[in-house]
């Protein structure tokens, strides 16, 4: 039988410091988009033992022309670790045009999702399909191999949002001033009696 490899893609929560970028390949209990099918994986479908003894790619839109970076059997120059969320990943943007292309276009919003590449285990044990309300839904409860992770413009996966670190610490900051404006406002109230 022969092992067949999927694609799929998550818009993600990108994190760039300076060259520096954070993301979720795959995440765990969250419905793709509809692609025919939804699709959930669910937690411990891929496990850090599997990423520890793999060969990952990160790739920029699935070519493998233009690798980013990776880790052959837990070691190189992406960080791969599974967490309650999902498969995260960190790597610094290499020094290169292709890396630089990456940079600019996350800083843009132009590029903002994860994708991976992956294949089941050919027994049919890795996943379950049912129908409902007229819709089928896959779920994967074991991936057989991770082969690579890529930076996406066009993601299957869309629940998550594109974060940069500074533009975070922004929306704390403002948030904070909110809320010292409103205690403010509620202590003037309060002095004019």
């Amino acid at each position: 039988m022969k092992i067949e490899k999927e694609i799929r893609s998550i818009t993600n929560g990108f994190d760039v410091e300076n060259r520096h970028i954070t993301g979720y390949g795959i995440l765990f209990e969250s419905e793709s988009v509809d692609m025919g099918f939804i699709e959930v994986i669910k937690r411990g479908a891929v496990t850090q033992e599997q990423l520890d003894s793999s060969d990952i790619f990160i790739y920029f839109n699935h070519n493998p022309e233009e690798v980013l970076a990776r880790s052959i059997n837990g070691v190189g120059s992406v960080k791969l670790v599974v967490d309650e969320r999902g498969v995260k990943y960190e790597f610094d943007a290499p020094n290169t045009t292709k890396g630089d292309e990456l940079l600019e276009h996350i800083k843009r919003g132009e590029l903002f999702g994860s994708s991976f590449g992956f294949s089941l285990p050919v027994d049919g044990s890795g996943e379950r399909w049912e129908k409902r309300d007229g819709k089928y839904y896959r779920t994967i409860t074991k991936i057989e191999r991770v082969y690579e992770l890529s930076c996406v413009y066009s993601p299957a996966y869309s629940n998550t949002t594109c974060e940069n670190r500074a533009e975070d610490k922004v929306n704390e900051f403002e948030a904070m001033l909110l809320n010292l404006d409103k205690q403010l406002a509620e202590i003037e109230e309060i002095a004019k009696y």
